[in-house]
């Protein structure tokens, strides 16, 4: 999945974390959406954010010294709507766009490649039609490829024609392709991803330094947040794995679910409480 890291579980290692966290002058909070915030769920339209966890990311973004953010692979209008709280920042498609508070990207070689991205939808969504369970979502400048409601039997197939339908574009490097937690992204293949979305919000929010006194925390749980964790671990911030433990992975710590995410973030807002 990524680096080796020592993995700590987060709420027993609270105590030095809220000492780390003290000692910030700014906290940039960004977290992954599906899978960190929500569980995973059979279909991506039914991933919604209970409304406690809603209130306590209201009262986060409400705190002097955080800046929340809220990163996914989904489209940035999905992630909008799905989260519905203003003045945060939003981070679309695995980072291809944002919009947040004084920062508004897009990058300029995805936007250029959506018209194919918007071929291979209907290329996709044609070849895979006969395989029941197969969703695939069109996220503007990247799509996905569900297959979490596939029989068993069928999953190598769904990989086949993934693979076929995607070829031509991947072998002149125009999309590349990569697996998650039963999907496949298709993204334009340029040099970004979640770690340099971290970078710009850190450029934009604390000039990029480690002396800034910015302090970024990011959580996330697929393969697609390594890079936002690598980049976390360049800046001495805290990067947190939600899922079992693994020895394989850039986080320095791990959240076993969502609800433990949850709990985090009660914490991290009292502490955040007294220290206004």
């Amino acid at each position: 999945m990524g680096l080796e890291s020592d993995l700590e579980h987060l709420l027993s290692a609270w105590p030095g974390v809220a000492q780390q966290l003290k000692a910030a002058r700014h906290i940039l909070l960004l977290t992954d959406y599906d899978g960190t915030l929500t569980p995973i769920v059979e279909r991506p339209e039914l991933a919604n954010l209970p409304e406690n966890t809603r209130r306590l990311l209201q009262a986060l973004a409400r705190q002097r010294r955080l800046t929340l953010g809220v990163i996914s692979g989904r489209a940035l209008s999905d992630l909008k709507n799905k989260v519905n709280i203003s003045d945060i920042i939003y981070a679309g498609n695995h980072g291809l766009e944002i919009e947040g508070p004084g920062v508004r990207f897009i990058n300029p070689l995805a936007q250029e490649i959506r018209p194919i991205i918007r071929i291979l939808y209907r290329l996709l969504s044609q070849a895979l039609y006969r395989i029941r369970g197969t969703i695939v979502e069109d996220k503007g400048l990247t799509l996905s490829v569900h297959y979490r409601l596939v029989e068993r039997d069928k999953t190598k197939e769904v990989k086949e024609i993934v693979e076929r339908s995607v070829g031509g574009a991947q072998a002149m490097g125009i999309v590349k392709t990569t697996p998650g937690k039963e999907v496949y992204e298709v993204r334009p293949d340029v040099n970004w991803d979640k770690g340099k979305a971290v970078k710009l919000l850190m450029k934009k929010y604390g000039k990029g330094g480690r002396m800034s006194g910015l302090l970024p925390l990011y959580l996330g749980d697929d393969l697609t947040d390594e890079d936002g964790f690598a980049a976390i671990q360049k800046y001495g911030g805290i990067s947190v794995f939600v899922g079992e433990a693994k020895q394989n992975t850039a986080a320095g710590y791990y959240l076993k679910s969502p609800a433990e995410v949850v709990q985090f973030l009660g914490m991290l807002l009292e502490a955040q409480k007294r220290s206004q």
